[in-house]
């Protein structure tokens, strides 16, 4: 597929929309709004007894508070791990010594570009927590069993928190990260 055209429809300080149309060599034609976003950091912070540190916040269009792994946008310029180790900063006030990249995976790429990495953080430093004006942040330390259980029934609905748990577990990742 080749993108022949491609317009600015909306910007705001955290996404922009387009309207893209791409052509294959057949001529076969797809066009689409799409979703603009540099990208976003995701850490899953581990503590040395293997606990996970999630976030709470209300997020607007869920229209609750949900319980999450820290998240923030990549800003321009920015690599994925200053802005992984900005965001966790920020959101919690921890500082991580070990970072290991963990997985990438695009959110909804029927119309969003977005594309998230999550980071396991280990070695963990406790500092002040510095969110923007606009969050309201708690955070707590949840087990594997509790985050299993929440997961089960509900009460964990984030996608990448579903996912970063997931593929710790499942790739034996949370054996190696408890170092």
């Amino acid at each position: 597929m080749k993108l022949v055209s491609s317009r600015e429809r909306y910007r705001c300080p955290i996404f922009w929309v387009t309207e893209d149309v791409a052509v294959d060599p057949d001529g076969f034609e797809i066009r689409r709004s799409i979703v603009q976003h540099g990208g976003s950091a995701v850490m899953m912070p581990l503590d040395r007894r293997g606990r996970i540190l999630l976030v709470r916040q209300y997020r607007l269009p869920a229209r609750r508070r949900l319980w999450e792994l820290p998240a923030g946008r990549v800003d321009r310029g920015e690599s994925l791990l200053a802005a992984a180790r900005r965001e966790l900063a920020e959101e919690t006030g921890y500082r991580a010594r070990k970072w290991r990249k963990l997985i990438s995976f695009f959110v909804s790429p029927g119309y969003v570009a977005e594309r998230m990495t999550i980071f396991v953080a280990t070695d963990l430093t406790a500092g002040p927590a510095t969110p923007m004006e606009d969050e309201r942040i708690e955070h707590r330390w949840f087990t594997r069993r509790e985050m299993e259980a929440m997961i089960r029934k509900g009460r964990i609905v984030d996608a990448k928190t579903i996912l970063g748990f997931l593929v710790w577990e499942r790739y034996g990742l949370r054996r190696r990260g408890r170092r």
